[in-house]
């Protein structure tokens, strides 16, 4: 029976190497899998899922009006007027799952529920100012198995905010939700290190 799994961390915690191998363990046993990254993560390219250890794959992009729910719908449809076991997907896995909708996250449950296929997403739960993200907050609700990936503050405890700094190095308090960047633009911290910088 397929799941809805969430992998959920703060930054630089393994998140796209963990994607990148579980797509390839499926597609080692011949089996499809359909990746999708959000559409204004540029950082590696567009249509990239890529990892600090320096592996990729080629994604499809979701914007907020994808409907990931039909997509699957269509590819399925394609493999059954095929008969080609290429063009079956048997895995959905989705990067920077925080941005999806909570529409999408509904959708995700309906692939998994009608059409049968798995779907593991990874995201982070919050933002720089300790906020959830939508899709993570649905994704935390719903999904059937919940796992966390763990990676450390600079003070050794386990970091589970990610803050942002500015082109001084002084850490952001205000500002849009979404602002692509790596680690020139944030790190991940402990809650206690967190808060001495944005919430004092």
């Amino acid at each position: 029976m397929a799941q809805l799994y969430f992998y959920y961390s703060a930054m630089n915690a393994g998140k796209s190497t963990t994607l990148l191998q579980s797509s390839y363990n499926y597609q080692e046993r011949g089996m499809t899998t359909l990746i999708y990254t959000a559409s204004f993560d540029d950082r590696f390219g567009l249509g990239k899922v890529s990892s600090r250890l320096g592996i990729s794959a080629e994604a499809e992009l979701f914007t907020s009006a994808t409907d990931l729910y039909q997509q699957m719908v269509t590819f399925q449809q394609q493999h059954q007027q095929s008969n080609n076991a290429k063009s079956k997907v048997d895995c959905l896995l989705i990067d920077e799952a925080q941005f999806l909708t909570k529409e999408q996250v509904k959708q995700l449950t309906n692939v998994v529920d009608e059409l049968n296929i798995p779907v593991l997403t990874y995201g982070i739960r919050t933002d720089f100012q300790g906020e959830p993200f939508s899709g993570s907050s649905y994704l935390l609700a719903w999904a059937d198995k919940l796992v966390e990936l763990k990676t450390v503050c600079h003070c050794g405890r386990k970091a589970n905010f990610v803050v942002r700094f500015d082109e001084h190095g002084n850490a952001v308090k205000q500002g849009a939700q979404v602002d692509v960047g790596g680690n020139e633009k944030y790190e991940s911290m402990c809650r206690i290190h967190f808060k001495a910088l944005v919430w004092n």
